[in-house]
């Protein structure tokens, strides 16, 4: 796997994930899903220097020019309900892309420190020979991304794949890279070192979908 870690540079990216940590500032949902949609796109716009380009000729009102243009067909996918600012930042820079939406949420097993990750809910168009785009904004165990990835297999098989997350724990980058295809690419804000013993990023920023959207009943 790709490994594009990109806090290892400083950049105005940091001020972005410093607000989203911080615990004063992220108490307003609006800003912190602000920043999550920018951190999307200054990771959307890493990506695209990856991606495959074709030269195009375009009119001007004075002449013409050519300029080269992405010539991949881009599926972005998010994990709800999570992953929804995110989506938002990577779909302001790929706004032609095609879009799909996963749920997947820990089941826990009787027991906090035990868990199986529950997918429910999926919208998807054909993936076949694109490029797949699997945004969350949280890599913690890993298990989501590889869980999501397993229930989209049956829409086609990508021709490229690039995983975007926010904040992640090594634990889950390594588990990410030993099940995805060789080839993969992720692209991560900033990489924790610890997980608790309830699987969640440590020092990391807490729950990121009940930052964005609201505390959530437990079932």
């Amino acid at each position: 796997m790709h490994i594009h870690h990109l806090s290892k540079e400083n950049s105005i990216l940091n001020q972005f994930i410093s607000e989203i940590r911080n615990i004063k500032v992220q108490k307003d949902s609006m800003r912190f899903r602000r920043n999550i949609e920018r951190i999307g796109e200054i990771l959307g716009y890493e990506m695209s220097k990856t991606l495959n380009y074709k030269p195009k000729t375009v009119t001007t009102p004075l002449g013409k020019t050519a300029i080269d243009v992405i010539d991949d067909q881009i599926v972005l996918c998010s994990v709800l309900r999570a992953g929804v600012p995110l989506h938002t930042g990577l779909l302001n820079y790929f706004d032609t892309a095609e879009n799909a939406f996963i749920s997947a949420y820990r089941h826990h097993k009787g027991h906090p420190e035990s868990f199986e990750i529950v997918v429910e809910y999926l919208a998807c168009p054909d993936l076949e020979n694109k490029t797949l785009v699997l945004a969350d904004p949280m890599l913690a165990t890993g298990q989501s991304f590889a869980s999501t990835f397993n229930a989209l297999k049956s829409f086609g098989t990508p021709k490229d794949i690039h995983l975007i997350s926010v904040i992640g724990a090594q634990k889950g980058v390594e588990y990410v890279a030993e099940h995805f295809p060789e080839q993969t690419h992720l692209w991560v804000a900033s990489i924790d070192s610890e997980l608790n013993d309830k699987g969640y990023i440590i020092p990391g920023l807490g729950d990121a979908g009940d930052l964005a959207f609201g505390p959530k009943l437990q079932y």
